[in-house]
């Protein structure tokens, strides 16, 4: 019987226990913290044995394999002590594609990959197809494998995921974009953080296909990375694509296998140029999958945006509350200021991954009148914009941000909650910053 050691309880090593158990594997799942309740009682009602609070060295290395949990870096020590035994580490997405015959979508990108994932997700509901959802979103993809049947699966997978993919292979791969983020898990090496997101088209063949833009200039600079045979198909907003996607005229134009597939931008739910990018990924992967225009063209008219990614709670006294709170690099900052009409009071800090903020200082200054530095250590913060910002201040709560923001923005104006970096100061995780800050709104 095959011995699988599952680091990490969390949603993906849960997940990756049951299938491990489902498969008729000798599993034991090993977490250095405390579990969550529901975990425990997730790993009790399918008999998986799991030990907390510290790793049984003598256990883990008597595994033939390990799946990680993509939170664990791999110079985790239990990591390390594993390598060097020989012992092979996988993540939960290659261990999943082991017993999955779905199609996939596999979707990866510094920034919008949540939105793009769900706005596909959306899509194959609406047109009728038995599909799930899971990845770095939704249910854990390997519980899905071994509890359901679907026939597509939409994954959105992050860096840390596809480190550990060897033969996991999709179907349609999509890179939104690469920008500088998570370098301290890369030894501060953008090429190691490139090469990573690339993972994503390893395994293809010639009847598959690769979604990319050709505007983010690293993933241009970077395709001749690929290996793979898959077909390219491009999408811009600066020039018109063969195959593919471009703008013109206030449209989105897919071509593909000689048909044309338009529609106007301003009937798209979602706002902003990067929700542009987002959408043309979407249509792009609707007809490869030979989606009706019209099903199409209503779900990127009718979804819905996700929480925390430039969500708006509510207007008061005039004032827009905006939770951005997924924003956790410089980028997807860049990406919620560029879209802001009006004067903008920005809420900003956490746990800083490496910010370099010189590429939103002309952003910042032109549309930002106040920052409220919402976090343990400010002073990054307070260097890059004093001078740059009218008004800087501190807090060290959502509801002391709120509450400042309250007394600073004035009628016409947005209170932005757009951090720029990761929440584990303050916070549990960005979607707790984001819940807090809601609620703090809704309190007003």
């Amino acid at each position: 019987m095959k011995r699988i050691v599952v680091l990490g309880g969390g949603e993906s090593g849960v997940g990756s226990a049951v299938l491990a158990k489902v498969k008729d594997m000798d599993v034991l799942l090993s977490d250095n913290s405390t579990l969550s309740d529901k975990a425990r009682a997730e790993l009790m009602k399918w008999d998986i044995p799991f030990e907390e609070g510290g790793h049984s060295l003598e256990k883990i290395l008597a595994a033939d394999e390990i799946i990680k949990s993509p939170g664990i870096p791999d110079t985790a020590p239990v990591v390390e002590a594993a390598v060097k035994a020989g012992i092979p580490v996988i993540s939960e997405i290659e261990f999943g594609g082991r017993y999955d015959r779905a199609k996939r979508i596999c979707i990866t990108g510094s920034n919008g990959k949540t939105t793009t994932t769900s706005l596909i997700y959306y899509m194959l509901k609406n047109a009728g197809l038995n599909v799930g959802l899971g990845g770095n979103i939704g249910d854990s993809y390997a519980y899905q494998v071994a509890t359901c049947d679907y026939d597509y699966y939409v994954l959105e997978l992050s860096s840390f995921q596809l480190d550990g993919m060897y033969e996991f292979k999709a179907d349609i791969a999509i890179l939104l974009n690469i920008t500088p983020d998570h370098l301290d898990r890369y030894d501060h090496k953008m090429e190691n953080y490139v090469k990573a997101k690339f993972r994503i088209t390893r395994n293809m063949s010639e009847e598959d296909y690769f979604i990319f833009c050709e505007d983010d200039p690293m993933t241009v600079e970077s395709l001749n990375l690929i290996l793979s045979r898959a077909k390219m198909l491009p999408f811009s907003q600066n020039h018109e694509t063969e195959e593919g996607a471009y703008t013109d005229e206030g449209k989105i134009v897919v071509r593909h296998k000689g048909s044309v597939w338009e529609m106007f931008i301003k009937d798209l739910s979602l706002v902003g140029r990067h929700n542009v990018y987002n959408s043309m990924a979407a249509a792009i992967t609707g007809k490869v999958m030979n989606i009706t225009d019209d099903v199409i063209r209503n779900s990127l008219g009718t979804f819905k945006s996700i929480e925390h990614r430039l969500e708006t709670v509510l207007t008061l006294g005039g004032v827009t509350y905006i939770n951005d709170s997924k924003a956790t690099n410089v980028n997807s900052t860049w990406y919620a200021l560029e879209c802001q009409k009006r004067p903008v009071v920005w809420i900003a800090g956490g746990t800083d991954k490496g910010n370099d903020y010189s590429e939103i200082m002309d952003l910042v200054r032109s549309k930002v009148k106040a920052l409220i530095c919402l976090g343990v250590d400010n002073a990054k913060l307070h260097r890059s914009f004093e001078g740059v910002v009218p008004q800087i201040t501190d807090a060290l709560s959502a509801e002391e941000a709120v509450r400042k923001a309250y007394k600073l923005a004035q009628d016409g104006d947005v209170v932005l909650l757009s951090p720029c970096c990761a929440s584990f100061d303050l916070f549990k995780n960005y979607e707790d910053r984001g819940r807090r800050f809601k609620e703090a709104v809704r309190n007003l």
